[in-house]
């Protein structure tokens, strides 16, 4: 868990399909699965279109990680921020994570607290 949220929102903000593809396959187990409100996928790829899904929504924007980090057992919760770099925040939300024995991700349910109207 030392480096669970910067892996994971460094994932979310590969740009480049490949470098993409090859962190969320080494962030996630092969059948992990991602659900938030506007998702709900599983598999490398599908979780790897979600991201381009975002980045395409939102050109520009990075993702930051928030105040929040808890963790215990298999379990993790933490805030993020999506925005320009430097920039306010136009999105805001907090992401559950479980992991797997190997200390990859299983599951992350996502939750939206800021969107932009």
């Amino acid at each position: 868990m030392d480096n669970l949220v910067e892996r994971y929102l460094a994932a979310w903000n590969a740009t480049d399909p490949e470098a993409r593809a090859k962190a969320v396959a080494g962030l996630w187990t092969e059948d992990g699965t991602y659900t938030d409100p506007l998702a709900d996928v599983a598999g490398h790829d599908a979780i790897a279109a979600v991201i381009a899904g975002a980045q395409q929504m939102f050109p520009g924007m990075v993702f930051t990680a928030g105040e929040l980090f808890d963790a215990h057992h298999d379990l993790a919760r933490f805030t993020w921020r999506l925005g320009p770099e430097g920039g306010e925040a136009v999105a805001e939300g907090f992401d559950v994570v479980r992991l797997a024995p190997d200390g990859r991700v299983r599951q992350v349910l996502g939750f939206l607290d800021k969107v932009p109207g």
